[in-house]
C-alpha cells in the first residue's frame, strides 16, 4: 500500500489526513505530551533543590521524598489505566487527569500544601499517562508500515517538552523564586489540554468499553505467557531505572557540589539547566539513530529489541563507570565537559531502552487492555524510581565513587537480564530467533 493510498483511507472513523508524513492525530498527542513533559519535568528539575534550600530537608530525606513521589506517579497509572479502559474513556481521562495536574502544580505555590501537591498530581497523572499513547495505535491501520516508527516519534514529544522545562521553569525558578517555577509548570499543563481538545476531531474514537481492537503482534490472543515475558522485561527496566533516575536526584546534587560550571567571563551555567541535556540529545541522536536501524532492517539485519535494550544498558553503565572513575581520579571540582560526555552516552543507552520497551509493550497489547498495558510498562518506572530513591539514600555515606560504581554495576545486571528474555520474546513477537548457544539455553531455561 501506497503512502498516497494511506492518505485517502480511514482509519477508525477518522480520515488519515498527514502532518510531516503522519497522521495528524499524531502531533495533536505529540504536542499534547510535549506540554505535559514540560510541567513534569519543569517541576522535577526544582524539587530536589526547592526541599533542600528552601524547605530545609536534609540530603537523605529530600532524595526519599523524591524517589517515592517520581514512583508513586508512575503507580497511579496502573489503577488510571483499568478505570480508562473500563469506565471512562481515553478522552475523558486524558481531560480529568490534565486539569487534577495543572490544579496540583498551582498548589505547589504554597508551602504549606507541599505534600498535598504532590499527591494531587500523582492522582491525576494516574489518569493521564496510560490514556494518552494508548491512543497511538488506533491512529494506524495493521498494516501500515508506519505504525512502528510512531512510538519513536512520539518519545521525541517527551523529550522536547523535557528539554524545554528546565530552561523555563528552572531558570525562573533558580533566578525568581521557586513558585515562579512551579507556577510555569502548571500553565505547561494547561497549554497542554487545550491543544488536545482543540485537536480531538484528528483522533479516533474510544473503542467500546472491553472491547479494545487493538491486537497483538503476531494477531493470537493474549495468553499468560505474554504476561510472565513482559513482566520479566518490565523488571529487567526496573533494575536499569535504580541507575537511570539519578539523574533528577544524586547527580544533581553532584553536579550542583562537585562539577565546575563556569564558563568565560566569569557566567556560570545554572545546575537546572544540565538536565536539558538529555532531552537535546535525545533530539540529536534519534534521527541517526533511527536511520541506522532502518538500514540494518532493509538488510534483513536489525537486532532484536531484547538485543537493543541490553544494549542501551551496557552503554548507560559505562556512564556511571565514567563518572565513578571521574570522580576517583578528580581533586575539588571537576570540568563540565565530563558531564555532558556522561550524557551522550547515558541519552545513547536511554534510547535503546524507553522507546524500544513502549513500543514492544504497545505492540503485544491485549484486546481490551490497552491502557493497562501501557500502565504496566509505567509500572516499571514506578518501581525504579521507588528503589532509585532509597538507594540515594547511601549517597551521602558511601561518596560519589562508590555509589557510581554500584549504579554502573546495577545497569549492566539489566542488561544481562535483558539478554536473557530474547530468546523466548522473538518467538512471542513471531521472529526468527538467531542460532542458540549453552548461555542463551541456560538464560531460557531460567525463566
Amino acid at each position: 500500500m501506497s503512502a498516497g493510498d494511506l492518505g485517502r483511507r480511514r482509519v477508525n472513523g477518522v480520515a488519515d489526513k498527514t502532518w510531516f508524513g503522519q497522521p495528524r492525530g499524531l502531533t495533536v498527542l505529540f504536542l499534547t505530551e510535549m506540554w505535559e513533559k514540560f510541567s513534569f519535568y519543569g517541576m522535577r528539575a526544582l524539587l530536589v533543590y526547592y526541599m533542600t534550600k528552601a524547605l530545609m530537608f536534609d540530603q537523605a530525606r529530600a532524595s526519599l521524598v523524591y524517589g517515592l513521589y517520581t514512583a508513586v506517579v508512575y503507580f497511579t497509572p496502573i489503577i488510571g489505566g483499568a478505570v480508562s479502559d473500563r469506565w471512562l474513556g481515553r478522552r475523558r481521562a486524558v481531560i480529568a487527569g490534565g486539569s487534577i495536574m495543572a490544579l496540583g502544580h498551582f498548589m505547589m505555590a504554597s508551602e504549606t500544601l507541599f505534600f498535598s501537591a504532590l499527591a494531587v498530581i500523582a492522582i491525576g497523572n494516574g489518569l493521564f499517562l496510560p490514556s494518552l499513547p494508548s491512543q497511538i495505535s488506533r491512529l494506524y491501520a495493521p498494516e501500515d508500515p508506519r505504525r512502528t516508527s510512531a512510538y519513536n516519534v512520539y518519545y521525541v514529544g517527551i523529550n522536547l517538552g523535557a528539554f524545554l522545562a528546565p530552561l523555563a521553569c528552572g531558570t525562573l525558578g533558580e533566578l525568581y523564586g521557586w513558585h515562579w517555577g512551579f507556577g510555569a509548570a502548571g500553565l505547561g499543563m494547561m497549554a497542554g489540554l487545550c491543544l488536545y481538545v482543540a485537536g480531538r476531531r484528528y483522533l479516533p474514537p474510544d473503542p467500546p468499553r472491553l472491547l479494545e481492537t487493538v491486537e497483538p503482534a503476531d494477531g493470537k490472543p493474549a495468553s499468560s505467557q505474554t504476561f510472565l515475558l513482559l513482566g520479566g522485561v518490565a523488571l529487567a527496566v526496573v533494575v536499569f531505572r535504580i541507575a537511570y533516575e539519578q539523574t533528577g536526584n544524586t547527580l544533581a546534587l553532584w553536579a550542583d557540589a562537585n562539577v565546575d560550571r563556569s564558563l568565560v567571563g566569569g557566567w556560570s551555567i545554572p545546575m537546572t539547566w544540565f538536565q536539558s541535556l538529555n532531552p537535546l540529545l535525545v533530539f540529536l541522536l534519534t534521527p541517526p539513530l533511527v536511520a541506522y536501524w532502518t538500514r540494518r532492517a532493509a538488510r534483513g539485519a536489525e537486532p532484536s529489541s531484547m538485543v537493543k535494550m541490553a544494549l542501551g544498558a551496557g552503554v548507560a553503565a559505562c556512564a556511571f563507570a565514567l563518572l565513578a572513575t571521574v570522580s576517583a581520579a578528580g581533586a575539588g571540582q571537576v570540568s563540565w565537559i565530563w558531564l555532558v560526555i556522561f550524557f551522550v552516552l547515558l541519552t545513547a543507552g536511554e534510547l535503546l531502552i524507553l522507546p524500544v520497551g513502549l513500543g514492544l509493550f504497545g505492540r503485544l497489547a491485549p484486546a481490551g487492555l490497552a491502557a493497562t498495558t501501557i500502565a504496566a510498562w509505567f509500572f516499571a518506572a514506578f518501581a525504579g524510581n521507588l528503589f532509585a530513591g532509597l538507594a540515594g539514600m547511601a549517597w551521602a555515606q558511601i561518596g560519589p565513587t562508590l555509589f557510581f560504581t554500584l549504579m554502573a554495576a546495577t545497569a549492566a545486571a539489566a542488561g544481562m537480564a535483558l539478554l536473557c528474555l530474547d530468546r523466548p520474546i522473538r518467538r512471542l513477537e513471531g521472529l526468527a530467533a538467531p542460532g542458540s548457544s549453552p548461555s542463551e539455553d541456560r538464560c531460557e531455561a531460567s525463566i
